[in-house]
Formats: C-alpha cells, structure tokens, sequence
C-alpha cells in the first residue's frame, strides 16, 4: 500500500490506512508513504521514519495511532518510486495548484501527470490507483485514463489490467484530524466498474462505512465535480457574509447575534460568521477549477460561473475591510505603527499558513507604513512572507495595536485582560475570539476594542 505525498492530507492518510486492521486486530496493510526527494520531502520521510507526524498536530488520537503504527512496524516512509512496484493501491495524494487569481484560471497539470505516470508505469496488474487529490471535473477520464491506457499498452497489459478511480478527501486538520478520514463520509467512482468495486472494497476496511455509508456516482467525473461544487459552495456561503458585515458596522448592530439567531432554522443551520476571509488550500483555489475546465478539457467555450469567480474575488479581497477598519481606529495615521498579528494559519489550531488571509492583511499593513509582528503558537517559521514571528506570546508592551487574526482556542482561553492591561493597545479582533465580557472589561479599563462584524463600540 503506497500514499504517493505526505502533505497535510498524504501523511494523515497514510497513519489511517496503517491503522486500518482486521476484526482480530492485525494490521491489514503494510503501508508506505512516498515523497519527492527534496529538502521538504526527505524530511517528511525522515519524520514518518521516526514515527513522528511531519505537521504540528492536535489530535491525540492521530498522534497514538501514528504511534501504534511505529511500534509495529507496518508504516514506513521513502523518496523511492520504485515502491510502487510491489503496491496492491497507491493512493495519489499530491498538490495541484491553479492560477486562480486571474479572470480566466489556468490549468497546470504537468506535475500531476508526471506523478501518475510514476505509479502508472509501475504498479502491478490488478493494482487499484485511488485519486485522492482534488482535481479539475474530467482529469480522471480525460487526462489520466488516457495516460494509463497508453502506458498499459506498452508494458504489454490490457488496457483495463490497472484500476482508476476517485474518491476526494475531506481532510480536516485540527482536533479531529484522523476522524475526518475514518469517520466520514466518502464519494467515489471509478473509470471502470470493476475500479470502482476494488475503490469500495478498499476504503470499506478504513473507513466506519456502517455510520458513514459511501455515495458511488456514476462517473469519475460526477465525483471530480462533487469536491470541486462542495468547496464552491462552502466558498460562496463565507463571500455572501461579507456584505452584511459591513452593513452590519454601519447600521449599528452585532450580526453575529443575528446569525444566531437565524441558524436555529435547520434550513440555516450552515450560515458562515463573519472573519478575517477565506483560506486554506482548498476553498481559495477550488472554485477556479470548474471554469478552467470546461474551457481546457471539455472544450466549451459558452459556459460561465459568475457566482463562483464572485465568490472567489470577493474572498480575495476579504481582508482588506479588516486593514480598513484598523486604519480606521489609527483616525488613519497609520505610518510607524507597530501590529502585532496573533495568528498567521488560515484555520484555528492548525500549522497551515497557505493562502491564510492574515499574509493578505499583513502585506496591506506594510503598504500602509506600519510594522508588522506575529505570534502563532502552531507555526515556527511563516515561509510565505518575511514578518518576524514569536516562538512564544510577547508582552503586549510596544505594540500600537494587537489583531486577532486566527481563532485559535489558546487565544479563546486567554487572560487577554492580564497581558493587555500593562501597555493598552487598541484590539482590533477579526475572528471573534474576545467574549463580551473582555470586550467589556478591555473598554472598563481604557483599551479600545472593536470587532469584525459588529458595530463600534459592541
């Protein structure tokens, strides 16, 4: 059993199928997760090796499997291809990114292809190749399948000897990272039928299929397009708040009173809050994918997403509101002053900092003159942008203003009144993370606070 990528979905992946075992408790799979032989690579490898998660994690229950997996031996890691070779699956776990910021995305698929061809050209006869990677509608039968026919011909197999299929992950670091793939619900289909067969006999023996049934849709494609909607959605929900937030500060009301108040209606029950924006690997770039591929692998020229490339440029520019309304509390003298960021991951207790909004805001604060710090108690090293940042909380002393900027739940929990008190800053927090009862006592004691969508002064 090979995971080809230990990323953030790979390496959690790869400790759920290590985990996966018999009704007598014996290890169903001997499992091996490949990486490219890179610096990141080789040292994912080396951790896994060392039975060790590669990402700062929060699951207990990730952490004592990994452990179990390590003491018996049955979880291993290599920058080696030639693994696959002895693989029954090979589940394809690597990034594909998109140029997503443009008004017509474009597809890169070089990378993905030439990772298949590495398993395509090795794997055995009958060996199941399980596309976990979020990929635009049509990849498997257009792009891939084509691919693996060609290469099956020339190792002189049939061109059906190898198994296709998809089935998306819905991955969620943080408190319940293994649950999200062994406790979940899983879409699949394969190119074939008996593809997607070997696809629901193998995720039946990791996942609790009795509470989490599968869903097969009838086409690799349906699956391809579930992922890529189900983001899009998700993504649209967050755009449509921030209209009302800031209709909300200027007419003078709280609006996450309101959804509250509204999310009791089971029909409602999923309405976002307001935040800083979107971000993440999935929901930031998904949305392109659809409109790419319609243009670049379907060939149809006549079909738009105006909801979806909204939502998308309206997540973009998510954060800035949060620069303005800081701005805004500086009566917008904004040069010299110095930001301390608390938060940089784009989610709350996870180490992820791709495409967080906070880089966005912190970009925009620079452009405006001032000095910006961070403090994140999962990240050690905030690769995308060159702001310094604390290994543990600073003193509040120094600081113009403090910003919540990723709800973690140490920032939730913390005496926010003890460490400001001292120097009184002016808070501006934009993930909800101060109670009303600190907002309350901030102001009691002379610390300015406002919040992202609600009014001044609430």
């Amino acid at each position: 059993m090979c995971i080809q990528g230990l990323g953030f979905v790979g390496a959690a992946m790869s400790v759920a199928v290590a985990s996966a075992c018999s009704p007598s408790g014996e290890p169903l799979y001997d499992v091996i997760g490949v990486d490219q032989d890179t610096d990141s690579g080789r040292q994912r490898v080396a951790d896994i090796e060392a039975g060790r998660f590669p990402f700062s994690a929060q699951d207990p229950t990730l952490i004592a499997k990994l452990d179990e997996c390590h003491e018996r031996g049955n979880l291993h890691a290599t920058t080696d291809i030639e693994v696959y070779a002895s693989a029954d699956v090979v589940v394809i776990d690597v990034s594909l990114d998109i140029e997503f910021k443009d008004e017509e995305p474009r597809l890169d698929l070089k990378e993905l292809k030439a990772a298949f061809l590495d398993v395509a050209k090795r794997v055995p006869e009958g060996a199941l190749i399980l596309v976990e990677t979020t990929v635009p509608p049509g990849t498997c039968a257009k792009v891939l399948k084509p691919i693996l026919e060609e290469v099956s011909r020339s190792r002189g197999l049939s061109t059906d000897a190898i198994y296709l299929a998809h089935s998306y992950e819905r991955v969620m670091p943080g408190e319940h990272y293994f649950d999200s793939i062994t406790n979940f619900w899983r879409v699949y289909a394969g190119t074939t039928t008996r593809a997607a067969e070997a696809c629901e006999r193998f995720l039946s023996t990791l996942i609790d299929v009795t509470r989490f049934p599968l869903s097969r849709l009838a086409s690799t494609t349906a699956s391809e397009t579930a992922k890529v909607m189900e983001n899009s959605y998700r993504s649209a929900n967050i755009a449509f708040i921030d209209e009302w937030t800031k209709y909300a500060e200027k007419v003078g009301i709280d609006l996450f009173d309101v959804i509250d108040s509204i999310r009791v209606r089971p029909t409602h029950s999923n309405l976002r809050f307001p935040g800083l924006g979107v971000g993440g690997y999935c929901l930031t770039k998904d949305p392109a994918f659809a409109p790419a591929a319609v243009r670049e692998i379907f060939g149809i020229m006549d079909l738009e997403f105006p909801f979806s490339k909204l939502a998308m440029k309206t997540n973009q520019l998510m954060p800035l509101h949060s620069v303005d309304r800081l701005a805004e509390m500086f009566g917008g003298q904004c040069k010299r002053r110095r930001v301390l960021l608390m938060g940089v991951s784009y989610r709350q207790d996870v180490g992820d900092t791709r495409f967080s909004p906070a880089e966005t805001m912190a970009l925009a604060l620079i452009d405006l003159g001032m000095t910006v710090e961070a403090y994140d108690p999962f990240v050690l090293e905030w690769a995308e942008i060159n702001v310094p940042l604390y290994q543990d909380l600073p003193s509040a002393s120094g600081f113009d203003a403090v910003v919540f900027s990723t709800p973690h739940n140490m920032f939730r929990e913390m005496d926010v009144g003890a460490w400001i008190a001292p120097s009184k800053p002016i808070i501006l927090d934009t993930v909800n993370v101060l109670s009303k009862s600190d907002r309350d006592w901030c102001r009691a004691h002379g610390v300015r606070v406002e919040s992202i969508g609600r009014a001044k002064g609430l």
